[in-house]
């Protein structure tokens, strides 16, 4: 009979794992990604020692934490939350990726770690919601902008020529709203549009 060490019997070796530790292990899981609704899953099986520390290491440098999971457990857990979409990704050996400023950083990191990483497995990513199923649902998630980038391209939109028509509305002569009133106007006294100067 195999004899197992401690170490396993807490990873779950074997079927060794007793009920209540498993709904120990479900509601840590619970409680440690509570909230959570944008992550990533991938496989690092076969990644070698310093390459997994490399990895690691870059990644919390960017507020990027990776935690191992146990699926079953994971599935259990996931159940009604935000994370319930990653549900169907989970298969085989699994981490969890999630923080920085968003899911879409997490993919552009992973992306990247995958191209100097040989057996870096990019599994999915869930975003409100939507999942982005294998390495190029990871990849198409890692081209969004993030909300910064979003923002910034509102900001420039308001401020290029299309937002000339901003302009319009909020120019002294205020010459677009005068417009606006004088066919609301005319729609009140059930008068047709025409051109208007």
């Amino acid at each position: 009979m195999r004899h197992l060490r401690d170490d396993d019997a807490l990873r779950g070796g074997g079927d060794v794992m007793s009920k209540p530790m498993k709904e120990m292990m479900v509601r840590e899981y619970r409680s440690r990604f509570e909230g959570l609704s944008q992550a990533l899953l991938l496989d690092i099986r076969g990644i070698e020692a310093n390459e997994n520390n490399a990895l690691r290491l870059g990644l919390h440098a960017k507020d990027i934490r990776v935690t191992v999971l146990r699926n079953t457990l994971a599935r259990d857990a996931f159940g009604g939350t935000g994370l319930e979409g990653l549900v169907p990704a989970l298969d085989g050996p699994t981490a969890l990726c999630y923080g920085g400023e968003s899911v879409v950083d997490v993919a552009r990191e992973l992306v990247d770690w995958a191209k100097k990483v040989e057996h870096l497995e990019l599994k999915g990513a869930i975003l409100d919601g939507e999942l982005f199923e294998g390495e190029e649902g990871v990849k198409r998630l890692s081209t969004f902008p993030t909300r910064e980038e979003a923002q910034a391209k509102v900001v420039q939109l308001v401020l290029s020529p299309a937002g000339n028509l901003v302009g319009a509305a909020l120019s002294p002569g205020k010459k677009l709203m005068g417009i606006v009133k004088e066919i609301q106007s005319r729609l009140e006294d059930g008068k047709t549009i025409e051109k208007t100067a």
